[in-house]
């Protein structure tokens, strides 16, 4: 539909518009069709005149405005008229009593001007297709040959008057062409008001769109900061517990550390300034052992005899207890008595 000729509503300038859509180019402007206005308006005074110039009715008319012509564009049908005949071509009114008695069916007509108040728009046979060139849509509505004769109803319906155009039509470019092809419309134009209705409202829906979404990503923004900060204390948090519990690890060690060498300071005993060699380290650490096994098997009350032996675990008396308790057993000892002497400590700060 490209190459119909198609000019949209500006200001009140639909009488150009109708001509021009009908002849398909720009044949008429504002300023040719004030001129046929002026024309008529001339024609009608001098006949108004020839009753007499000092008559009531001629200085009634001469104080009247134009009844062909305003300063919003507007045309009457008799300037239209006028400018068709141009071209030879006629205006007969469709739903006139002489037009009806011919019983023509409107499909076998070439085009109609429709109109109704001051507003008025051209529908014509392109080619093979009917089509509404109202300049009030956005462009060309296609009109199938069964629709036409409802159409022109439902506009009698409504008020508008339509008037047959007679006559050989100027040749165009667009009728060449769909002599040869037809077309289809997919969509429908809209009125220019809705459309800009449309448009202002999708304008206004972008806007609220625009502003929802900048909210939400404020907020999703908000939302990441707010976990970023939960991660950061949670983080901080577990820190703060790691340090805790490597300081509790390091005050358990410190004071097993000095629980043990209490325990053997007091039991052992001190060599100032004397160097120990291993084997004897070895027999002073296997007598504080056997010791602490002699107290644990000995009963309440019982006082062993300081050289009397304790049974080892073969129970045979008298053995050597270094024989009788490996490297493992001392150790596993060792870790028992650090042990205690840990609890020791800590129900004796908690007791403080």
């Amino acid at each position: 539909m490209e190459s119909i000729f198609h000019e949209k509503q500006e200001g009140s300038l639909c009488a150009q518009h109708c001509l021009n859509n009908l002849l398909q180019g720009e044949y008429f402007s504002p300023v040719e069709l004030s001129s046929i206005a002026h024309q008529l308006d001339e024609e009608e005074r001098m006949r108004m005149a020839e009753g007499g110039v000092t008559s009531e009715d001629y200085r009634t008319f001469l104080q009247q405005p134009s009844g062909n012509m305003d300063d919003s564009g507007f045309f009457s049908i008799q300037v239209i008229s006028n400018a068709l005949k141009v071209w030879g071509l006629e205006l007969i009114l469709f739903n006139s009593p002489e037009y009806q008695r011919l019983r023509i069916d409107p499909i076998n007509e070439r085009s109609f001007i429709c109109n109704y108040k001051e507003h008025w728009f051209t529908v014509r046979k392109l080619g093979k297709q009917w089509f509404n060139l109202n300049s009030l849509l956005t462009g060309p509505e296609l009109i199938s040959d069964t629709y036409l004769a409802l159409f022109l109803a439902q506009l009698q319906q409504e008020g508008y008057s339509i008037f047959v155009v007679k006559g050989d039509l100027p040749d165009c470019e667009a009728d060449q062409l769909l002599q040869m092809i037809r077309v289809q419309q997919m969509h429908r134009p809209k009125l220019i008001g809705e459309e800009l209705a449309q448009l202002k409202e999708q304008r206004v829906q972008k806007t609220d769109l625009e502003r929802v979404l900048e909210a939400n990503d404020g907020s999703a923004m908000l939302d990441e900061d707010e976990e970023d900060l939960q991660r950061a204390l949670a983080l901080s948090r577990q820190e703060i517990d790691m340090e805790d519990e490597e300081a509790d690890l390091r005050r358990a060690i410190q004071l097993s550390m000095q629980g043990s060498s209490r325990s053997i300071s007091q039991d052992i005993p001190q060599t100032s300034g004397t160097h120990l060699t291993s084997e004897e380290l070895r027999k002073r650490r296997e007598a504080y052992f056997e010791k602490q096994q002699q107290q644990q098997q000995d009963p309440p009350g019982h006082l062993s005899h300081p050289c009397e032996r304790p049974a080892t675990s073969s129970g045979a008396p008298g053995s050597d207890p270094g024989d009788a308790m490996s490297e493992e057993d001392m150790l596993q000892a060792a870790v028992t008595l650090s042990l205690e002497t840990v609890r020791n400590n800590f129900k004796t700060e908690g007791k403080k």
